[in-house]
């Protein structure tokens, strides 16, 4: 570890010396989202975007690179640190039901999909391959073609494990007609997530692969509980996401709240672990001009990551949903200029 000593002397020649331990950390990762999945190349053009996020399910039968989008490989060969999304939340494919399906000459059959999250009042809960599945071996064939198609990528992915167990699990869940309460479905994840990632890297991983859990990072004790010891040994960072949403919402707040969190109740091993914000974005109701408040975010993670807790490493602007940048061209200027400034640039 680098050490730098200081002396200083006075007028009768007295000298008194310190010395400190110090290290050099490498900017912060300004990166970006497209809605959709869709290529994000053009917008990337001119800007030190060096992040990316995407998304997909499990169900998918294309999960790396995706289905076209060899582009994806093309911006991890050119530096782009990859965070792949892999949710076992069924989409990305027409067929709701088993499927039966041959990896690397070992043929495999995945029950239907028996869970049910995002239960929110008024809405069309969407399905999801149960914790119960996946922690029966049920699900076993759906990670060995996600993790064949991982091998040819080439390039190391960080893993992030669900989009945000919070919102998933804000309502409750219901596996195969049992309902079950946010905090059950909180430790049922764990649980379940636990098998994943212990089955993927018994079963060899890429070099340079890391994994994360996703969390929105709204609620502190569903926080808490997703976020255990013994999960975030087998994690190589924390992630949340941050939005601003209202007038009264700045930059430094936001980042911050659930770093708070993290460091009153997580503990050594989670604190640990870097910060990954797979999506944050400004929301154009309560922020008309966009571009200002984007603006902000340099000197907030700068003084954010000089104080205790983990460090923020990387930052992908969320260009759909609240996020949506409009004028998008305006957003992206923006985007630009903030990853140009310390601690981006």
């Amino acid at each position: 570890m680098p050490r730098v000593t200081v002396t200083v002397r006075d007028f009768g020649g007295h000298t008194a010396s310190a010395t400190a331990d110090y290290t050099v950390a490498p900017p912060v990762r300004g990166g970006y989202y497209l809605a959709g999945n869709a290529d994000p190349t053009a917008d990337l053009v001119g800007g030190n975007f060096r992040s990316l996020t995407q998304y997909r399910s499990l169900a998918d039968g294309y999960v790396f690179p995706g289905y076209g989008m060899t582009w994806l490989r093309d911006l991890g060969r050119a530096g782009v640190a990859l965070n792949v999304v892999l949710e076992l939340k069924h989409y990305g494919t027409g067929n709701p039901g088993a499927q039966t399906f041959t990896v690397d000459g070992v043929t495999w059959t995945v029950p239907a999909p028996a869970m049910t999250i995002q239960q929110r009042p008024g809405t069309t809960w969407p399905r999801a391959y149960g914790y119960g599945q996946v922690l029966a071996g049920q699900c076993d064939g759906l990670l060995a073609r996600a993790l064949s198609q991982y091998r040819t990528m080439g390039v190391p992915v960080n893993l992030q494990l669900a989009s945000e167990l919070d919102t998933d699990h804000e309502f409750g869940t219901t596996e195969s007609g049992v309902s079950y309460t946010w905090a059950e479905s909180d430790a049922r994840a764990v649980q379940a997530l636990t098998y994943v990632v212990t089955w993927l890297r018994a079963r060899g991983l890429p070099a340079g692969t890391t994994f994360s859990v996703g969390a929105g990072g709204f609620d502190r004790a569903g926080f808490r509980r997703t976020h255990p010891e013994a999960l975030m040994s087998l994690l190589d960072f924390l992630q949340w996401n941050v939005y601003a949403t209202d007038p009264t919402h700045t930059a430094l707040g936001r980042f911050r709240r659930a770093r708070d969190w993290a460091v009153a109740d997580l503990g050594p091993v989670a604190l640990s672990r870097p910060v990954i914000v797979a999506e944050w974005g400004v929301q154009v109701a309560a922020f008309p001009d966009q571009a200002a408040w984007i603006a902000t975010v340099p000197p907030a993670l700068a003084r954010l990551n000089a104080e205790r807790g983990p460090r923020i490493v990387r930052t992908n602007y969320f260009n759909s949903g609240w996020g949506t940048l409009s004028p998008k061209e305006a957003g992206v200027a923006a985007l630009r200029a903030a990853y140009a400034t310390r601690p981006f640039g």
